[in-house]
């Protein structure tokens, strides 16, 4: 079993930043498929960035690409998502899930383990 816990999310103005990380209850991260995904209300779960076990492969789709990191620390067995130049569609709660099996690493139902998620809130 592998819980999840995020943090870093908050209120901020647009184009500000914010720093999302998920910290896990296993020493073993590292061989976890790692992603994030939000839901704002009324909408279904979106996709935000993956990164794979090794840290050398990362996904995230064009509309954060350029905006979003995903990083991993094996030794703090953390997961960060760097957030910059926000916006207010970028409103929403943020889940980390983790996976050993994800094969695209996208699709929110490759997860078995997930965060209760975190608040993130952009000011217009």
């Amino acid at each position: 079993q592998v819980e999840l816990v995020e943090s870093g999310g908050g209120l901020v103005q647009a184009g500000g930043s914010l720093r999302l990380s998920c910290a896990a209850s296993v020493l073993t991260f590292s061989t976890y498929n790692v992603a994030w995904f939000r839901q704002a209300p009324g909408k279904e779960r979106d996709f935000v960035a993956a990164i794979g076990r090794s840290g050398d492969i990362t996904y995230s789709p064009d509309s954060v690409k350029a905006r979003f990191t995903i990083s991993r620390d094996a030794a703090k067995s953390t997961v960060d998502l760097q957030m910059n130049n926000l916006a207010p569609e970028d409103t929403a709660i943020y889940y980390c899930a983790a996976d050993r099996r994800a094969i695209t690493l996208t699709r929110w139902n490759e997860y078995r383990y997930w965060g209760q998620g975190t608040q993130v809130t952009v000011s217009s």
